[in-house]
């Protein structure tokens, strides 16, 4: 593995968007994160879990208050890192599983009649949150979430590959938890389906 220097230019483009960028940053830190994380975790799925919020929780900062020292971009990373790793530590901890004789009945799972009015109202508030969204977000979503198409597909469409899909779904999640809340939390919205 070939080491790399990081500097302003490249936190700029990478925050930028600039495909080349970003393709390079999660290349070189998702083979990083992997040894680091190899070792820490066993299960894959974790080990994906937390590479993903690491990279999430790295681009939310650097859009929103940037690095002040961007030849520490690693050391940045690495920081965020731990600190996921150690969430995901005290998460994982914390479940003490139930023995047959002491656990709950399972609810019931049948739909009542005011379960799928309101399930319809929510199918309805979300399609018309996604209609405020960005085109490629709103598709994205809707591609993934609500057509429940293949992820491969999803990436030949829109020329990525799964990791970047992922953090293109981060952050057009990110957006649509904006609008929701945004809309949920003012009732002159709520009612609104343009």
């Amino acid at each position: 593995m070939q080491f790399t220097s990081f500097d302003v230019n490249y936190v700029s483009n990478l925050c930028a968007d600039n495909p080349q960028t970003q393709s390079h940053f999660y290349s070189y830190f998702s083979e990083l994160l992997q040894i680091k994380l190899r070792s820490r975790l066993q299960s894959p799925q974790a080990i994906e879990d937390v590479r993903q919020e690491t990279f999430a929780r790295v681009f939310s900062v650097l859009r929103k208050d940037g690095l002040r020292q961007p030849d520490r971009l690693g050391a940045f990373v690495n920081m965020v890192c731990n600190h996921v790793l150690s969430e995901h530590y005290r998460s994982s901890s914390g479940g003490e599983s139930l023995d047959v004789e002491g656990r709950p009945e399972l609810p019931d799972k049948a739909a009542s009649a005011l379960d799928l009015v309101a399930a319809k109202q929510m199918k309805e508030k979300v399609r018309a949150i996604l209609k405020h969204l960005s085109t490629r977000d709103s598709s994205l979503l809707k591609a993934v979430f609500l057509d429940e198409r293949d992820r491969d597909e999803v990436c030949r469409e829109f020329g990525v590959d799964r990791d970047y899909l992922r953090v293109l779904l981060h952050r057009a999640k990110q957006e649509f938890k904006t609008e929701f809340v945004k809309r949920m939390g003012n009732p002159t919205l709520q009612g609104e389906n343009s």
